[in-house]
C-alpha cells in the first residue's frame, strides 16, 4: 500500500519516492509509487497535479490525474517510468492550496449551517470556478447573510488549529461528527473547533485563517432544500477584485460614487423606459401613416429601418388591417450586410408552405402561426424584393 504523505502533511510540496509499477493506461501511463503526496480524487475534492523528476536528470514526467483504484493510488502520467526508478515528486502548489482553501471553507460553512439550523450537507462539488453545497432544508436570504458573516468571523476570531485524528471504534462512538453515510473501518475525523466536526479524507489548511475569506455567491431552491455557491481564499479575492473593477467602470461611466452606482443605474433604466415609451408612440404614428398610404393596395412589402421584432409585428398588424381582405403584408427591417428580420401576415391565410419556401430561397429561418410568421433572412434587399415580386405576380401563395 502506498504511504499517504498528504495525510501526514498537506503542506508538503516536494518528496522523494520510488516507482513500484508502470503500465499503459487509457489516458497515459499509470504509475504507482511507494509513497506519495499527490491527493487522489475523492470526497468531493479533485486530484492533485504536478510532476515526477527522475533522480538521474532524465525527462520530467507530468502527473495528469491521480485516482484511488482497488486500494492503490494511481498516478496517470504523460510518459512511462521504469519500476525501481527513484524520483522526486513535486506538487502543483497553487492548485493544491486553492483546493485546501475551498474544502476547508466548505467544512466551516456546512458545520455552522448544521449548528445554527440543523442543515445536513447532502451534496458537495468543488468545481474549477465555484464550490456548491446542497442543504436538505430551505434557508432565507437573511439566514444566508448570517451564515456568511459567521463563517468569516470564525476565520478571523477563532482560528484554533484544525484537529485531524483517526480515533478507535470506541472513541468514535463518543464523537458527534457529520457524515453522509454510516462508516466502518478506519474513519478520519477533521475538526474545525467551534465550527465543524466531520468525517473526511481530503486535504485542509492547518488554521482557519489560512482560508482567508468566504464569499457566498448565490442560493437557489434544490429539491427539498437549497444549493449554495461559494468561493474561498484566492478565488474569493479574485472574484471580489473583478466585481470591484466592474463597479469602478460603471461608476466612471455614470459619474456616480462607487456606493451609489445602483441608484444611478435605476435612474438610467427609468429614463430608458420613458424613451422607449416615446419611441413606441412615434412608431405607432408612423405605422398609422403607412397603413393609410397602403389602404386597399393589396399585397404589400415594406422596409423600415431599426425596428425590433416587436416593432415589426406591430407594423405588420396595423398595415394588414387596411391593405386588403386576403392579401399578404410583409415587413422587413435590417440591412444587406447583417440581414433582415421579417414579420409576414395574411388574414385567415395559411403561410406555412409560403414561409418554408421563403426561408429556403433567402437563407432564412422562422415560423409561427398559420396567418402570421416571424423570422430573419440573410439576403440583400434586391433578392427579397425579387422573390416577392415573383410570388405576387404568380399568385402561388395560399389564399
Amino acid at each position: 500500500m502506498t504511504e499517504k504523505l498528504y495525510e501526514q502533511d498537506p503542506f508538503l510540496v516536494k518528496f522523494e519516492t520510488s516507482v513500484v509499477s508502470c503500465v499503459k493506461g487509457k489516458k497515459g501511463f499509470d504509475i504507482i509509487l511507494d509513497r506519495t503526496a499527490f491527493y487522489p480524487e475523492g470526497g468531493g475534492q479533485p486530484y492533485d497535479t504536478g510532476r515526477l523528476e527522475p533522480a538521474g536528470g532524465e525527462r520530467k514526467v507530468k502527473v495528469l490525474e491521480v485516482h484511488s483504484r482497488d486500494g492503490e493510488i494511481v498516478h496517470t502520467c504523460n510518459h512511462p517510468l521504469e519500476p525501481g526508478t527513484e524520483v522526486t515528486g513535486v506538487i502543483d502548489w497553487d492548485r493544491r492550496f486553492d483546493l485546501m482553501q475551498q474544502h476547508s471553507g466548505e467544512h466551516i460553512v456546512s458545520g455552522l449551517a448544521h449548528a445554527l439550523w440543523g442543515c445536513e450537507n447532502v451534496g458537495f462539488h468543488m468545481g474549477a470556478e465555484v464550490v456548491t453545497i446542497d442543504f436538505d432544508r430551505p434557508l432565507t436570504q437573511e439566514q444566508l447573510a448570517t451564515l456568511e458573516e459567521a463563517a468569516n468571523r470564525h476565520l478571523w476570531q477563532v482560528n484554533l488549529p484544525v484537529n485531524i485524528t483517526c480515533p478507535s471504534p470506541q472513541e468514535l462512538e463518543q464523537i458527534h461528527y457529520r457524515s453522509k453515510k454510516e462508516l466502518t473501518g478506519r474513519v478520519r475525523i477533521v475538526e474545525f473547533p467551534g465550527a465543524d466536526c466531520c468525517a473526511c479524507c481530503g486535504t485542509h489548511v492547518n488554521y482557519p485563517a489560512q482560508v482567508g475569506l468566504v464569499k457566498l455567491l448565490s442560493m437557489e431552491k434544490f429539491r427539498e432544500g437549497v444549493r449554495i455557491e461559494l468561493v474561498c481564499g484566492g478565488r474569493a479575492f479574485r472574484y471580489l477584485s473583478q466585481v470591484f473593477e466592474q463597479n469602478a467602470q460603471v461608476s466612471r461611466l455614470l459619474s456616480a460614487r462607487p456606493f451609489e452606482t445602483a441608484g444611478a443605474v435605476a435612474r438610467l433604466l427609468a429614463r430608458n423606459e420613458d424613451l422607449k415609451a416615446r419611441v413606441t408612440a412615434l412608431e405607432e404614428d408612423r405605422f398609422a401613416v403607412l397603413a393609410e398610404q397602403h389602404a386597399g393596395a393589396g399585397d404589400v412589402i415594406l422596409f423600415e429601418d431599426d425596428l425590433s421584432p416587436d416593432g415589426l409585428r406591430r407594423l405588420c398588424g396595423v398595415v394588414l388591417r387596411t391593405c386588403g381582405g386576403s392579401d399578404i403584408c410583409a415587413c422587413f427591417s435590417g440591412d444587406d450586410s447583417s440581414g433582415y428580420k421579417y414579420a409576414i401576415g395574411q388574414r385567415d391565410g395559411d403561410l406555412r408552405g409560403f414561409v418554408k419556401e421563403l426561408n429556403q430561397a433567402l437563407n432564412g429561418r422562422g415560423g409561427g402561426k398559420p396567418d402570421f410568421v416571424q423570422g430573419s433572412v440573410q439576403a440583400p434587399r434586391q433578392e427579397i424584393e425579387a422573390f416577392f415580386q415573383r410570388i405576387f405576380s404568380e399568385g402561388v401563395y395560399p389564399l
